[in-house]
């Protein structure tokens, strides 16, 4: 069992659950938001958390968890890094903001450079940073339609690009994200993802619906994030960069999930050999601060000062949050995600043998696992069974639970999570017959 010292310098095993779930403390605290905070916000269960440190995050009564989810895998290098930690405090020290959009601000240069060399596109690039990936996949949209003078656009069932009216109308994970919020953006068309999407986007879409050349850009996460962790098919993404190559059409990965080391590789649309015109980062590329980036080949960047910017995208202390992550990342924390991702495959695609019943799949890449079940009922009960453990994991798709550690996952906490999840399959399968 993990332990961690406390702030007392106690030892304590983690996870460490000392209250009924959620605690007296929680259950008060969300009374009190339930008061002033938008019923928008989806929360996937009632934790209350305070502090984190590591794997480890402390909820309002004391409780220990370990966490299997990193704020949507937004948290690469864990809670509180202390070299994160340190380069926010100095940056915070030595300005704290100042716009990059009206004036010159030198981390924001620098981290593009970063982002140029570490790019999985061999062409020069160019950065926009923003503050989410939803800006990301926003300024990502307004440049294809930019660069190429064409307005369709093309996404998959399945993706979440985000929830801005240009982002939700790509997304197709779920229909209640366009409910109540039409007309939503023109132009846009889905296929299915994976090979059979592409079949369907060459007979139906580009010879029924809209000719291919007045197609700007093709958006696709490399492996589909909340559309429940799945890998496409080895022929998919090389045949998209075809279909795009032929018909003058950008091809925009989405690596704001699947990025900055979280597959086991920088970017996950290497594990197939592709080179994307335009990546989008965001989530872990600051280890838990506000930042997303469009980084694009720089013949692309043709649009003029003034045609897009941000007063915060690039903030001074979320550069600085970046450029260590980075270094991190490429200090032994990419090869790590892989190694961890490996032991946690082999630990839980048994469960598909034993709990035939109930486990249709297990499967992903690195620290991006999702764990497929019969129905939505058995995945949030699994997901509700890990949390009463003291494991924190995520729903994501239909019928998965997905796994993103942060990448400082140890072997000893992978092998303390895979324990917890397969106990927490278990129950479900013997108490939910």
């Amino acid at each position: 069992m993990t332990e961690l010292a406390d702030r007392r310098g106690a030892t304590r095993p983690v996870p460490d659950i000392v209250t009924e779930l959620p605690g007296p403390k929680a259950r008060a605290h969300i009374e009190f938001d339930a008061r002033y905070v938008s019923p928008s916000l989806p929360r996937a269960y009632c934790i209350v958390p305070v502090r984190g440190d590591g794997l480890v995050v402390e909820d309002i009564d004391g409780n220990r968890f370990l966490d299997f989810a990193a704020g949507i895998a937004v948290n690469s290098t864990g809670h509180g890094h202390p070299r994160i930690l340190a380069a926010i405090g100095q940056q915070a020290r030595d300005l704290l903001h100042f716009s990059a959009s009206d004036f010159y601000l030198p981390i924001y240069a620098r981290l593009a450079a970063e982002l140029d060399r570490i790019s999985p596109i061999s062409a020069p690039t160019r950065s926009f940073l923003t503050n989410s990936g939803t800006e990301a996949v926003e300024a990502a949209m307004k440049l294809a339609r930019y660069a190429t003078g064409r307005q369709n656009l093309v996404a998959f069932l399945g993706a979440f690009h985000g929830r801005s009216y240009g982002a939700v109308s790509l997304t197709a994970s779920k229909a209640k994200y366009h409910a109540r919020f039409g007309p939503l953006l023109p132009g846009v068309y889905h296929v299915p993802f994976g090979s059979r999407g592409l079949d369907e986007l060459e007979d139906r879409v580009f010879r029924r619906l809209v000719p291919p050349e007045e197609v700007a850009a093709v958006f696709v996460e490399p492996i589909l994030g909340e559309g429940g962790y799945v890998v496409p098919d080895a022929g998919f993404l090389p045949r998209l960069r075809e279909i795009c190559d032929r018909h003058g059409i950008l091809l925009i990965a989405d690596e704001i999930q699947s990025g900055t080391g979280r597959t086991g590789k920088m970017w996950a649309i290497e594990h197939w050999g592709v080179e994307p015109d335009v990546v989008l980062a965001a989530k872990g590329i600051a280890s838990g601060l506000p930042l997303g980036a469009m980084i694009a080949r720089s013949e692309l960047m043709t649009w003029t000062a003034g045609t897009h910017g941000s007063t915060f995208g690039g903030n001074p202390i979320s550069c600085a949050a970046a450029l260590e992550t980075i270094k991190l990342l490429e200090s032994g924390l990419i090869e790590n995600a892989a190694e961890r991702g490996e032991q946690a495959l082999d630990g839980l695609r048994p469960l598909v043998r034993r709990y035939e019943r109930i486990v249709r799949d297990v499967r992903g890449k690195g620290l991006m696992i999702g764990v497929q079940f019969d129905s939505a009922e058995t995945g949030g009960a699994v997901q509700d069974a890990c949390f009463q453990r003291g494991l924190l994991v995520l729903g994501a798709g239909d019928d998965a639970v997905r796994m993103s550690p942060p990448l400082t996952v140890t072997e000893e906490q992978m092998a303390v999570g895979i324990r917890l999840f397969r106990d927490a399959v278990h129950e479900v399968a013997t108490t939910h017959s």
